[in-house]
């Protein structure tokens, strides 16, 4: 799984750091997220697909 993220789209809910937080977190002075890898490991597939899902803005991508 490859991993983006569009931070200009980012509005800063915070439900991808909170779903998966190995792979995305925020940052300090606004919240826009943050890819931390953008080749997880297997173990954490389902918490990013489900982060994806529930990112408001459909600021986070993948591909299989």
């Amino acid at each position: 799984m490859k991993v983006t993220v569009e931070q200009d789209r980012c509005v800063a809910a915070g439900q991808c750091a909170a779903t998966a937080p190995d792979v995305f977190d925020q940052r300090e002075e606004d919240g826009i997220v943050v890819l931390l890898t953008d080749a997880p490991a297997a173990a954490l597939a389902n918490d990013v697909r489900y982060a994806a899902t529930v990112c408001p803005a459909s600021a986070i991508h993948l591909t299989e």
